[in-house]
């Protein structure tokens, strides 16, 4: 019954219930926090040691070129922390734990890497390009932005020449072919590692800091807007103003 669901499928299925947990803690911890560089710059750092160790380790035919994103973490990372920040980064100590889990499947099994790349590159496709538009459209009429363009620092979300459509569907059909000339024990072991996934990223969000300070410092500036429109409106209704 199993092998007539495509493979993409059982692990959508098989993630649903953690996957809406770490929406949640994603949409908890960072709804006001992704109009603030410096933690949206935090959000990209803590997986750019992921996409890259997987990027580096898993063969091309199970992560076409094409998805690559490495570059355009750090092309977005020198804008958001300027030059020299390669040199200044330590990755955290839940990150490191994050790389020591992918080097110990890798070497049980290295094509356990497929469901990381499977998970990580689709949240980049669905839920990153989700994040990315609504932090374009609140820079875009943050009054208080500073000389930036909506489109500054967005190269890791941006898939020039090739729709996301056609970038999701390749990827699907990568791991439905895999998936179908798997043994049960392979498959499960898949299936396992693909809810682990969820399970380190939701431990690498957690550390993401400064969310409270942008949150109030989002929140000022909110109260600031409704404050003005109240004066304004005052001033119309007492005819102060025409």
């Amino acid at each position: 019954m199993a092998e007539s669901i495509p493979f993409s499928k059982q692990l959508r299925i098989a993630t649903r219930d953690i996957h809406s947990v770490s929406d949640a803690l994603v949409n908890a911890k960072l709804a006001f926090a992704l109009y603030d560089n410096r933690v949206w710059a935090e959000g990209l750092l803590i997986f750019y040691d992921v996409f890259k160790h997987l990027e580096q380790r898993v063969p091309d035919d199970f992560l076409p070129p094409v998805l690559h994103r490495s570059a355009q973490f750090e092309q977005d990372l020198k804008f958001y922390l300027g030059d020299g920040w390669k040199e200044r980064h330590t990755p955290k100590p839940e990150v490191r734990s994050y790389l020591e889990h992918l080097h110990r499947i890798e070497l049980e099994n290295p094509n356990l890497l497929l469901a990381y790349v499977y998970h990580l590159y689709m949240g980049l496709l669905s839920g990153g390009q989700i994040l990315q538009k609504r932090r374009s459209l609140g820079r875009r009429i943050n009054p208080f932005r500073r000389g930036e363009g909506s489109s500054d620092g967005a190269a890791l979300t941006t898939f020039e020449d090739h729709s996301i459509y056609e970038l999701k569907q390749r990827l699907r059909k990568v791991v439905d072919d895999f998936g179908a000339r798997l043994d049960e024990e392979t498959r499960q072991r898949m299936l396992d590692e693909s809810r682990k996934v969820f399970e380190l990223n939701n431990t690498i969000i957690r550390t993401v800091q400064g969310v409270e300070r942008a949150n109030v410092r989002i929140i000022k500036y909110v109260a600031v807007a409704i404050m003005a429109f109240i004066v304004m409106q005052y001033l119309v209704r007492s005819g102060k103003i025409f």
